[in-house]
């Protein structure tokens, strides 16, 4: 009997899995592209930390050499070297990466921050405070 191998859901080259456990671990995540054309060798495109270091990270997948997935790091040059390129199959390695180059993963320091849930006494990003009668 021949046993096929199949890649787990939680995979770091699935979009929805990479942006969860960016979000995990503190990082403001924008998921940009993930629509490019099959003969395409990119996935899926995303921006981390907006506003601030505007990484933009595409996973690239080549299914001509042995299927190796890349994922090439792009923010102008400031905190990565210009068409920087990271193989690994590692959603720590990328995050340890980010983090040791300076990419903020406090969501709240972000200026696109919104609080999931606010307290009944808090105002969101334009709510006006309630006139009292009285």
């Amino acid at each position: 009997m021949k046993t096929i191998k199949t890649k787990p859901k939680n995979n770091v080259t699935t979009p929805s899995y990479f942006c969860k456990r960016l979000k995990d671990n503190g990082f403001i995540v924008i998921k940009i592209f993930n629509n490019y054309s099959y003969n395409d060798p990119r996935r899926w495109t995303m921006m981390i930390d907006p506003g601030n270091s505007s990484v933009l990270v595409t996973c690239y997948n080549n299914k001509i050499f042995g299927g190796d997935t890349i994922f090439e790091f792009y923010d102008g040059g400031q905190r990565f070297p210009k068409n920087f390129n990271l193989k690994t199959e590692s959603i720590e390695v990328i995050i340890s990466y980010l983090i040791r180059h300076g990419v903020n993963n406090d969501s709240k320091s972000s200026p696109y921050y919104t609080p999931k849930y606010l307290k009944s006494n808090e105002r969101g990003p334009g709510q006006k405070k309630e006139k009292q009668n009285g």
